[in-house]
């Protein structure tokens, strides 16, 4: 995945004031390798976008892609990945797979009643544009065991308000892609096989950022993405994305596995 160059226009939806902050589109820590989940936070102070921004001692910015004003005015900081949650208990919601959204608050102060609903419907927008569940948006406090923010928010009570801002509106139509058209002369892919097709899915996987280095350390990543074997290695790693992406973890790449690994779903 790219940088997410479509996220000013996405805020707009809202409703809500959005400004661009300068050179946003380029800033990061290298591209955002997957969006699977929205991570919810406060910033502990006031007046501190430059600090999401720019970072503070210790820790480089960009922190979080969205900064968000108390008055619900939404700031677009950055469209690569930012470091907003780490260790994250949550293999969605890693700073590689997440978009997160920094609130401005002291952790104390009420949250005014135009801030969360920005909030609010910036998440349901998110979830619109990416394909994500309501489920996957989490509070910091949820995927990261010494986080409290955003405090005082119920995050259950703050995902049934995103769900009903979504309910009963229709996802905008895909458009045909040449990668969907691509996919209709994919095989059916099985452990044991041994072609060209396999290969393709390996990069496909590396791609997605869903390998990990343990995997091919010994090899070298070179050598295992050439691999054109579907062994019993490749095929646990199948399993493991098709769980993740909530598919029928029966380790056959199908249609619905390579629309998953192609991004398309």
């Amino acid at each position: 995945m790219p940088y997410l160059t479509q996220l000013a226009k996405v805020a707009r939806r809202t409703g809500h004031p959005v400004t661009e902050v300068a050179g946003w589109k380029t800033r990061g820590h290298g591209p955002q390798p997957e969006v699977d989940g929205v991570v919810c936070h406060h910033t502990a102070g006031w007046n501190d976008m430059h600090v999401v921004r720019d970072g503070r001692p210790g820790l480089d910015g960009p922190l979080s892609q969205i900064w968000l004003r108390r008055d619900g005015h939404i700031f677009i900081v950055a469209a690569g990945r930012c470091w907003h949650n780490a260790p994250s208990l949550s293999l969605g919601h890693t700073n590689s797979r997440s978009i997160g959204i920094e609130a401005e608050n002291d952790g104390r102060t009420a949250w005014p009643a135009a801030q969360l609903d920005s909030y609010k419907k910036l998440c349901a927008e998110l979830c619109r544009e990416f394909g994500l569940p309501v489920s996957t948006v989490k509070g910091h406090k949820e995927v990261n065991s010494s986080k409290p923010d955003p405090h005082s928010i119920n995050m259950n009570a703050f995902r049934k308000d995103v769900a009903a801002l979504l309910k009963g509106e229709p996802a905008a139509p895909a458009d045909t892609s040449w990668t969907e058209k691509l996919l209709k002369d994919l095989p059916l892919l099985k452990p044991g096989d041994d072609n060209y097709d396999v290969k393709t899915a390996r990069g496909l996987l590396h791609a997605r950022g869903y390998l990990p280095e343990a995997v091919y350390a010994a090899a070298g990543l070179k050598e295992w993405l050439d691999r054109t074997k579907y062994d019993d290695e490749f095929a646990k790693l199948i399993k493991g994305f098709q769980k993740l992406k909530k598919l029928d973890a029966d380790e056959l790449i199908g249609p619905n596995t390579w629309r998953a690994l192609s991004r398309l779903s």
